[in-house]
């Protein structure tokens, strides 16, 4: 099954994740097929917290891909984004 998950990265104490399409059986950190997006929880001043290419993310669902939890709210979060900057 492949799944759109998060992959850790960034240095101690301060995290960094890339967002990814992977096969569900690779390692967090291992082999992935497209990398959609990112994902910075400690974003201060004008660092984007959240940047994900939507349209790719639309394609793998499409496809029969699962979001998980965290990536499924990140989606919600940056759609409205986008909403609210082409508004």
């Amino acid at each position: 099954m492949v799944k759109i998950r998060l992959t850790r990265g960034g240095a101690k104490k301060r995290p960094f994740y890339h967002i990814i399409v992977t096969d569900s059986r690779s390692a967090r950190d291992g082999r992935n097929i497209e990398r959609v997006g990112y994902y910075n929880p400690v974003a201060q001043g004008a660092e984007q917290r959240v940047v994900l290419d939507t349209a790719r993310v639309d394609h793998w669902v499409a496809q029969g891909a699962q979001l998980t939890d965290k990536v499924s709210d990140l989606y919600k979060e940056a759609a409205k984004a986008s909403a609210a900057a082409a508004a």
